[in-house]
């Protein structure tokens, strides 16, 4: 007997050939790789037919090139942020300046390179300098796709080992790890890559025809390790020093009579072998200043063996009220001006060195003052003339009088170890032991040690706490020892800060008083051994007691 056939049973096999065809359309969409290619002009677009995109190590950056004349230039910004910050653009007077160690080279908007181009355009309020003047004169290589439509320019200034391997087989070049990443470029067998990040399956790599997309890692071999030589000639500063330990101190002078008072001043000192007079002071924004230098004065510290290192601030005398440091320095004129006249004095006067103290800058001012370091310091290092500079503690309100900068073209950086409480602040020490130390630490960051010089306080602040609110008084130290004495006050060493301390309550209110003495300084003393400084400086000459000349120096 036939048992009747369900008609599903004939179902079954067309619905799982049908399931399986659906799952391998399914499989094939989900696993195969795409074949899409990426437009390029979409994914190389800088905003213009005539931009060049910009790469630094390999990263894409905001800023854009500019091609003309049959090369690229780059902004003169993005130069200074990212390569090279000595190319120095004078928006006024639209001259190119660079300060090289025993020149100072010039060029305008008309200054043409060996091609007979210009070597930098002017494109609205920018300026952009060619790649071969960029390369000149900084530490970096370059690889330049400029020639096509999709232009674009990689530059590196890392100079570690460059991972690199071997493509094994033909293959793609992804902008993304992934098979369904669009196709960059071709990844050709026999070809090297840079390999720039290593994933679990997929590698980051530059291409030799200038694309930086994602390959699998099975098609890379023969990964290796490639050092890259540097042709560059650096500049060298050779700098001025002298061969001792420097025992400096600063001599306040207000007025022409005060220089009349070094003999006295020097006499109660010990071991000092610089002195820093604060002659020069600057009085507008066209670089001029008042002068307070006396040629008997050298020749006094002469005869005693002491050179002088003449001061030019910006903040000392009522002459200097209405100087704007940010309008007076960014005008290369006025900064020359003012250099040429400084090496007249020195001429005129004979000290050995100049001293910078300039405070109070605002942010906007940094660059040129930097940029006057520099100027400055050709013109010494061609006199022999020591070029100090007086610095902040560091902090990041104050980065950008840029130390490092400062420490490779100038002789001595010196550390203003001290107003770590100030007139018109809260209360407490003028330099505590720990602000000191972190003070030389952060230079020391920056700056090579023979050329840091840490200045200590010889003086102290009287603080006076009324219902009012607070005051306090600048008191030197041999000041500061009478005010003790004569009030009976009872001090109390602190561990903590490395000084006494003491008060007194009376009917003006409570007065505190962390003192400065031979022993706070010698504690100080100590840091600048420690870190094996250039030397001490003091501020300022006659504040002292004869005490403290037996803890300064290194006797």
């Amino acid at each position: 007997m036939k048992r009747k056939r369900s008609p599903f049973g004939c179902l079954f096999p067309l619905i799982f050939v049908l399931i399986m065809g659906i799952g391998g359309v399914y499989g094939y969409r989900k696993y195969m790789p795409t074949k899409e290619l990426v437009n390029l002009d979409e994914f190389y677009d800088a905003g213009g037919e005539d931009r060049v995109v910009l790469f630094l190590n390999y990263e894409r950056q905001e800023d854009t090139g500019i091609y003309r004349n049959g090369q690229t230039y780059v902004p003169v910004s993005w130069v200074n942020a990212c390569l090279n910050e000595r190319f120095y653009w004078d928006s006024q007077e639209e001259i190119l300046v660079y300060a090289l160690p025993e020149e100072i080279v010039t060029a305008d908007l008309s200054t043409a390179g060996g091609s007979g181009q210009p070597i930098m355009i002017e494109e609205g309020e920018d300026v952009y300098l060619s790649l071969g003047l960029v390369l000149n004169y900084t530490d970096i290589r370059m690889n330049v796709f400029d020639s096509g439509e999709q232009k674009r320019v990689y530059v590196e200034n890392n100079w570690d080992a460059v991972p690199m391997a071997t493509i094994s087989s033909n293959g793609k070049v992804r902008v993304r790890g992934g098979l369904k990443s669009p196709i960059l470029t071709d990844a050709v067998k026999g070809e090297s890559v840079i390999v720039l990040e290593t994933l679990d399956n997929w590698s980051r790599v530059a291409t030799q025809d200038g694309h930086v997309g994602y390959m699998l890692n099975w098609r890379l071999t023969d990964r290796r390790e490639e050092i890259p030589q540097s042709t560059f000639e650096a500049p060298v500063y050779k700098n001025i020093s002298l061969d001792e330990k420097i025992v400096m101190v600063w001599h306040q002078v207000t007025v022409d009579a005060a220089n009349s008072a070094l003999d006295e001043l020097l006499g109660a000192t010990k071991g000092v072998n610089v002195v820093a007079p604060t002659w020069f002071t600057l009085s507008d924004n066209q670089g001029n200043y008042e002068s307070l230098a006396s040629k008997s004065y050298v020749d006094k510290a002469h005869e005693m063996g002491i050179q002088v290192w003449a001061v030019l601030d910006n903040f000392s005398r009522e002459c200097s009220k209405n100087v704007q440091t940010e309008k007076l320095l960014s005008r290369t004129s006025v900064r020359r001006s003012l250099i040429d006249s400084l090496m007249e004095e020195a001429d005129t006067y004979g000290f050995d060195g100049i001293n910078l103290d300039f405070e109070s800058l605002k942010e906007e001012a940094g660059v040129h003052y930097v940029q006057f370091i520099r100027e400055l310091s050709v013109s010494c290092r061609k006199k022999g003339l020591v070029l100090s500079v007086d610095n902040y503690v560091p902090a990041a309100y104050n980065r950008f009088y840029n130390r490092k900068e400062q420490g490779t073209v100038a002789d001595y950086v010196i550390i203003m170890g001290y107003d770590e409480h100030y007139a018109g602040g809260e209360p407490g020490s003028v330099a505590s032991l720990s602000y000191v130390e972190k003070g030389i630490r952060d230079t020391l960051e920056l700056v090579p040690r023979e050329k840091v010089i840490n200045g200590v306080p010889f003086y102290t602040r009287l603080w006076t706490e009324t219902d009012d609110g607070v005051s306090s008084k600048a008191l030197g130290i041999a000041a500061a020892k009478q005010w003790i004495d004569e009030n009976g006050v009872e001090l109390s060493w602190d561990d903590t800060l490395g000084q006494y301390y003491g008060e007194l309550e009376n009917s003006e209110g409570r007065s505190m008083l962390w003192m400065e003495d031979e022993r706070s300084l010698e504690l100080k003393m100590n840091a600048v051994k420690e870190y094996d400084l250039a030397g001490v400086s003091g501020w300022k000459l006659g504040l002292e007691s004869p005490e403290v000349w037996d803890v300064i120096g290194w006797n």
